[in-house]
C-alpha cells in the first residue's frame, strides 16, 4: 500500500470494538503471524472501568481458545466450572419443581463443559494480554470508513485516517459500521428483558447450575466462585422493568419465590438491570473488505447461554482464514478469505438462532398442553445417556468443523 496524502498511517487489520470478540481477535492475529502483522483496535472505552454487571458461560471449546491465545491461565481462577445442570419445568405458583433433565458437567475426564466468569476480570485479562503481544490500542472510535481498490480508509474521531487491508466490526449489536456498511439484520424483538444481578448464598452451590422453566421464560442460577450465583431472570418487559425497580425489600421477595431456599439465606450483591431479548442475525456477514464479528453479527435468545460462545467461534474461523491468507501471500482481506468467514460461520449461526428461537418460545407459555409434551421430551432425553452426550458436546462446541484455536490448537 503506497503511502497517500492525509493517511497516517497503514497496518493490517483495524477491528473497531475492544469488547471479548474483538481483543480475542487481535490477540490470535498477532500470535498467529507475529511482529510484522499489525492489528490495531479502536474503542473509546479501552481502559475505562466497565459496568457489565453480566457473567458470561465459557463452553469448552471457548476455553480451549482461551488457552491457546494465553489468556486462561490469567482468568482460570475467577472461572468456576459447571460440574452438573438440572433443568426444571413448572409455574411460578408450584409448591414443587420436578426435575426432568439432568446433565453431568464433563465432556473429557477432568474438562468441564462449561466454566462461569465474570465479565470484568475477563475481559481485563483480555486487554492486557492484547497489549502484550503488541497490538496497537487506540481510545477513539470507528466513524466512517471508504473503500479502494486494495484497501479500507478508516477514519476514527480523532481525525486520524488509517489505511488497513481490512476492517472488523466488533461493535456490537448496534453496530454503526453494520448500518454504514448497509447491512441488514433479520429478526424480531421477543418482548422479554432479561433481569441480570449477582446472588449471595448461604450455602455451596457445589459448581451446579439450574434452568427453571417458568412461563414467562427461563429463570437460570449459574455459579459463581465463592458462594455466589449469577442470575439471569427472564420476564416480560413491562414485567421486567417493574421489577427492576423495585425497593430492595420486595425485589428481594420477588426473587427469593423463584429462586428458593435450597442454596439458604440469599441476597443480592451488587446492581441489577434489565436487557431486551431478541433474535437479529446480519444478512451478510462480510462485505467488501470487512468483516462481522460477535453481537455485530448476531445478537440471540440467553436460553442456551451461547452469546460469548458464538462470538467467539466467529473469532476462530477469521482468524485462522486470515492467518492461512497471510502464510499463502494472499491478500487478508480480499473475498477470497471473507467469503471463507462467511461459509463458515453464517450457516451455524442461523442454525443456533433457530435453535434458541424455538427453545424460548416451547417453554416461555402457559400452556398445558406444550408443557405436557415438552416435559415427555426432557424426560426422554434423560433417559438416553447417548443422546445428552450429544447435546453436551454440542454445548460445549467441540462438534462439527471446529476451527484449530476451538480445539486448543495454535494457528
Amino acid at each position: 500500500m503506497a503511502d497517500q496524502p492525509g493517511i497516517a498511517e497503514q497496518v493490517d487489520v483495524v477491528i473497531a470494538g475492544g469488547g471479548s470478540a474483538g481483543l480475542s481477535l487481535a490477540i490470535a492475529l498477532k500470535l498467529g503471524l507475529g511482529p510484522a502483522f499489525s492489528v490495531v483496535v479502536a474503542d473509546p472505552m479501552l481502559g475505562v472501568p466497565g459496568d457489565d454487571l453480566r457473567a458470561s458461560a465459557i463452553a469448552a471449546a471457548a476455553r480451549r481458545l482461551f488457552e491457546a491465545i494465553g489468556v486462561w491461565g490469567e482468568i482460570a481462577e475467577n472461572a468456576q466450572p459447571i460440574l452438573d445442570m438440572v433443568v426444571t419445568d413448572s409455574r411460578l405458583k408450584d409448591a414443587v419443581r420436578p426435575v426432568f433433565l439432568t446433565f453431568a458437567g464433563e465432556i473429557e475426564p477432568g474438562e468441564a463443559f462449561a466454566h462461569m466468569i465474570e465479565n470484568r476480570p475477563l475481559n481485563d485479562a483480555l486487554g492486557a494480554r492484547a497489549r502484550a503481544t503488541g497490538v496497537v490500542m487506540r481510545k477513539t472510535k470507528v466513524v466512517t470508513f471508504q473503500i479502494e481498490p486494495d484497501r479500507m480508509i478508516v477514519t476514527t474521531d480523532d481525525g486520524l485516517a488509517t489505511a488497513a487491508r481490512l476492517l472488523i466490526a466488533a461493535d456490537g449489536a448496534h453496530s454503526r459500521i453494520r448500518e454504514q456498511a448497509g447491512i441488514a439484520t433479520h429478526g424480531w424483538s421477543y418482548g422479554q428483558s432479561a433481569i441480570v444481578t449477582t446472588v449471595a448464598h448461604e450455602r455451596d452451590h457445589a459448581g451446579r447450575a439450574e434452568e427453571h422453566f417458568l412461563p414467562s421464560g427461563p429463570f437460570a442460577i449459574l455459579p459463581l466462585k465463592g458462594r455466589r450465583s449469577s442470575l439471569v431472570w427472564t420476564e416480560r418487559a413491562a414485567e421486567a422493568g417493574r421489577l427492576v425497580a423495585l425497593p430492595d425489600a420486595e425485589f428481594h421477595g420477588e426473587l427469593e419465590r423463584r429462586f428458593g431456599l435450597h442454596l439458604g439465606e440469599i441476597g443480592v450483591v451488587g446492581a441489577r438491570r434489565a436487557y431486551p431479548l431478541g433474535l437479529h442475525i446480519a444478512r451478510s456477514f462480510v462485505a467488501e473488505r470487512l468483516a462481522l464479528v460477535g453481537d455485530a453479527a448476531h445478537v440471540i435468545h440467553p436460553i442456551a447461554g451461547q452469546g460469548l460462545n458464538m462470538g467467539l467461534r466467529d473469532v476462530a474461523a477469521l482468524a485462522e482464514a486470515i492467518v492461512d491468507a497471510a502464510r499463502l501471500g494472499l491478500d487478508t482481506g480480499g473475498a477470497d478469505v471473507l467469503d471463507r468467514y462467511q461459509r463458515w460461520r453464517r450457516f451455524d449461526t442461523v442454525s443456533m438462532g433457530i435453535a434458541t428461537d424455538g427453545l424460548n418460545r416451547l417453554f416461555s407459555n402457559e400452556s398445558d398442553a406444550l408443557r405436557v409434551m415438552r416435559d415427555v421430551g426432557l424426560g426422554v432425553v434423560d433417559r438416553l445417556p447417548a443422546l445428552k452426550s450429544f447435546f453436551i458436546r454440542e454445548a460445549a462446541g467441540v462438534t462439527g468443523d471446529v476451527p484449530k484455536l476451538l480445539r486448543g490448537e495454535a494457528l
